[in-house]
C-alpha cells in the first residue's frame, strides 16, 4: 500500500488517504466526528498513527497541519445574516420539492406541472427543463457529491435519470405499480434506491437502467429511504408502522425495526452508519441500533405528529419537527433534549442541519422559515416573503445558501 495524497473533509470533519493498493487508486477516510477546537493536534495525530499504518513519521507533520486547518474552521464564528436575494416563479403548478447539488451552483425544483427544473443559483437562471414524465413529479435529487446526475420520482410510477449537464434522459426506470415518492443514490452513485405508494422499494443500476432488487416485505406505502454512508444498507419507512434495514448486496431485510404506533415519515442513518433514527405520526422519534434492530431511546415531547427527523452531519444531534409547530433537539448518545424551538405559528414539515451542526433551519406552514440556535434554542432569523406554506428549506455543503420552496409555486434564494 502507498499513499498518494490527503483529502480534507470539512463536513463532517475527516481527512481522506488516497492510497495505492494492487495497482488500483483507492480511498479510505479517517473520521474526526468528535474533533473540537480544545484537542491537542499533537496527541489527536499520535492516536490517529496508532490505527492507521498508512500515516508514518514523515507524513505525521502533515496530518498535523490538516487536524489545524479542521480546527480553524471549526473555531470560525458563525454571525451570517441571510438576505433575500432572488424569488423565482418556478413553476406554473405547485412545487413539490427543492435540491442542491453539492457546491450549491446548481438546485433543482419538482412540480406538479411534471417538470424538474435545473436552475443556477448565482443568477437564478433557468438551466433546463426536464420533461418527460406524465404525471406530478414528487421525488428529486442529485447524486452528490458527483452532480453529474439527477434522478426523477413521478406519480406516473416511473423515476427518470437525467444527465444534470445538458438535460438529456439516460434511463426511464419501470416497476412500480404506484406512485413513487421518495428516492436516494446511493453513495458511490452506482445504485438508485425508490420508494413507492406500492409498499415496495427497488433498486437500480444507474449504468445499465436494470433493476437490481425489489425490497418486499412493508405492508403500505414506502415513504422515506436512506443509504448509510458506506452503501451497503438502506433504510425505508412505511405507513405500516416499521422501519426496515435491508442488505444492499443481497436485496436481503436484516430487520424489522417494530415500535412505533403510527405511520413513519422519514428515517435517517447518522454518519457512522450505527444508529438510524425515525419520525412517526404516533407524536415520537426512535433511536434504533443499526446492527442489532434494537431500539436505544424513545424520544419524547411533541404533543401532534412527528414530520421529520435529521441527525446533524456529525451524527451527534438529532432535530424533530413536528405538526405541534415546535421542534425540538436531541443528544444522540444522551437522548437528552437540549433544546425546545418556540415560534412558528403553524406545522413544521422540515427540519435541516447546517453542515456545521450550529444552525437549524425549519420551514413551516405559517409561511415563513426559521433559523436556530442549536444550542440555545433562540430564534436567529425569520425568512418572510412566501405567501402561501414552506414545505422545503435546504442549505447548500457549505451552509451559506437557503432555497425554500413554497406552495405559493416559488422559490427563494437567500444568501
Amino acid at each position: 500500500m502507498k499513499l498518494k495524497r490527503f483529502l480534507l473533509r470539512y463536513y463532517p470533519p475527516g481527512i481522506i488517504l488516497e492510497y495505492e493498493k494492487g495497482g488500483y487508486l483507492r480511498t479510505k477516510s479517517i473520521d474526526l466526528l468528535d474533533l473540537t477546537p480544545e484537542i491537542n493536534p499533537d496527541d489527536l495525530v499520535a492516536e490517529i498513527r496508532q490505527s492507521e499504518p498508512l500515516i508514518t513519521e514523515s507524513r505525521a507533520d502533515q496530518v498535523k497541519q490538516l487536524v489545524i486547518r479542521l480546527q480553524q474552521k471549526q473555531g470560525q464564528q458563525d454571525h451570517h445574516r441571510f438576505c433575500f436575494f432572488k424569488e423565482l416563479k418556478a413553476h406554473i403548478l405547485p412545487l413539490t420539492n427543492v435540491a442542491f447539488d453539492k457546491s450549491g451552483s446548481r438546485f433543482i425544483t419538482g412540480s406538479y406541472d411534471r417538470t424538474c427544473r435545473i436552475w443556477d443559483t448565482a443568477s437564478g437562471a433557468e438551466l433546463h427543463i426536464l420533461e418527460g414524465h406524465r404525471n406530478v413529479v414528487y421525488a428529486i435529487a442529485f447524486n452528490n457529491p458527483f452532480g453529474d446526475k439527477i434522478a426523477t420520482g413521478s406519480f406516473d410510477k416511473t423515476c427518470k435519470l437525467w444527465c444534470a449537464d445538458t438535460g438529456k434522459c439516460f434511463h426511464t426506470f419501470r416497476g412500480h405499480m404506484a406512485e413513487i415518492v421518495c428516492l436516494a443514490f446511493n453513495p458511490q452513485s452506482t445504485l438508485l434506491a425508490t420508494g413507492s405508494m406500492d409498499a415496495t422499494a427497488r433498486l437500480w443500476d444507474v449504468e445499465t437502467g436494470e433493476g437490481v432488487a425489489t425490497l418486499t416485505g412493508h405492508t403500505a406505502e414506502v415513504l422515506s429511504l436512506c443509504f448509510n454512508t458506506v452503501g451497503n444498507q438502506l433504510v425505508t419507512g412505511s405507513f405500516d408502522h416499521t422501519v426496515a434495514v435491508w442488505d444492499v448486496t443481497s436485496g436481503r431485510r436484516v430487520h424489522t425495526l417494530i415500535g412505533h404506533r403510527g405511520e413513519i415519515s422519514n428515517v435517517q442513518f447518522n454518519w457512522d452508519c450505527s444508529l438510524i433514527v425515525s419520525g412517526s405520526m404516533d407524536k415520537t422519534c426512535k433511536l434504533w441500533e443499526a446492527i442489532s434492530g434494537k431500539c436505544v431511546a424513545t424520544l419524547v415531547g411533541h404533543k401532534e405528529e412527528v414530520l421529520d427527523v435529521c441527525f446533524d452531519l456529525s451524527g451527534q444531534l438529532i432535530a424533530t419537527a413536528s405538526a405541534d409547530g415546535t421542534a425540538r433537539v436531541f443528544t444522540a448518545n444522551t437522548h437528552q433534549c437540549l433544546a425546545t424551538l418556540k415560534g412558528h405559528e403553524g406545522e413544521i414539515s422540515k427540519i435541516s442541519f447546517n453542515p456545521q451542526g450550529s444552525r437549524v433551519l425549519t420551514a413551516s406552514s405559517d409561511k415563513t422559515a426559521r433559523l436556530w440556535d442549536v444550542q440555545s434554542g433562540v430564534c436567529l432569523q425569520v425568512l418572510e416573503g412566501h405567501t402561501d406554506e414552506i414545505f422545503s428549506c435546504v442549505f447548500n455543503y457549505e451552509g451559506d445558501t437557503i432555497i425554500t420552496g413554497s406552495k405559493d409555486n416559488t422559490c427563494r434564494i437567500w444568501y
